[in-house]
């Protein structure tokens, strides 16, 4: 089974120019509910039996997303998104998870917090230890959500998967690369990312940490299993990261 590990969907009704897609001088276009046959084409057109759905992050839909996963469970499953400062974050991780969520997406670049601040994330990742519930971190380059500063709360819950997005970006690959390698329960999710990053990662870390992801529709599927296949060319080992290894963390491997 192919598992993909992060990709986004938007019912869009906002303003932003980077959700509407319109040009300066131009009123956003109007607002069309999502078609999810979108994203099936192509996961379809790429043999991709199931896939991870979240929020952008511009916008958090956590209702779009439980949505979504209802009308097409065998195929998709969804990851909520919270605001660590807000002061019912809990309970929306409670609601998501009850209606049917299975991990956390956090985005601490967009939304204004520092990965490794204890007082924000402890809380966070005890109710995640709590409702089992993985948690993928948006790991771009920058200070907000260093894979060392990742490390410094992950490292506390190890009963909770914790998945660097991106491997970490450019610059901090190497350091993502580290942190994985001395925490059996942080992963790398390869979208986004350099095959030469990719490889490096494999060589140092093996098949078992590493996550096939496409963040569509940013990229599409069919691309990143290629990036993978040119990456990781023994078929055992892609098949644990095009979907062993996530189906581990899900409990769905038997």
């Amino acid at each position: 089974m192919i598992i993909d590990a992060y990709n986004t969907t938007q019912d869009v009704r906002g303003r932003s120019d980077y959700l509407t897609g319109a040009r300066r001088g131009e009123a956003p276009p109007p607002y069309v509910p999502f078609d999810p046959q979108r994203i099936l084409t192509r996961m379809d057109a790429a043999g991709v039996d199931m896939a991870m759905i979240c929020s952008l992050a511009q916008r958090i839909e956590n209702d779009h997303i439980i949505k979504l996963v209802r009308q097409h469970p065998d195929r998709f499953f969804g990851f909520g998104m919270v605001l660590p400062q807000d002061d019912h974050c809990l309970d929306e991780l409670q609601r998501i998870r009850d209606e049917g969520l299975v991990g956390l997406k956090l985005h601490p670049s967009l939304h204004g917090y520092h990965v490794a601040d204890h007082g924000l994330l402890d809380p966070i990742f005890d109710k995640c230890a709590e409702l089992g519930m993985p948690v993928l971190i948006n790991a771009l380059d920058d200070a907000f959500c260093h894979p060392l500063a990742i490390e410094e709360v992950a490292k506390h819950y190890p009963t909770v998967p914790t998945i660097i997005a991106h491997m970490g970006a450019v610059w901090n690959v190497p350091e993502a690369i580290i942190v994985s390698e001395r925490n059996p329960h942080i992963y790398l999710e390869t979208s986004a990312t350099l095959i030469a990053d990719v490889r490096r990662a494999y060589a140092r870390l093996g098949p078992e940490k590493l996550l096939l992801g496409t963040e569509w529709p940013g990229s599409d599927f069919d691309l990143e299993r290629m990036k993978i296949a040119k990456a990781i060319p023994d078929e055992a080992d892609r098949a644990l990261v095009e979907g062993g290894n996530m189906a581990k963390i899900l409990g769905l491997a038997k």
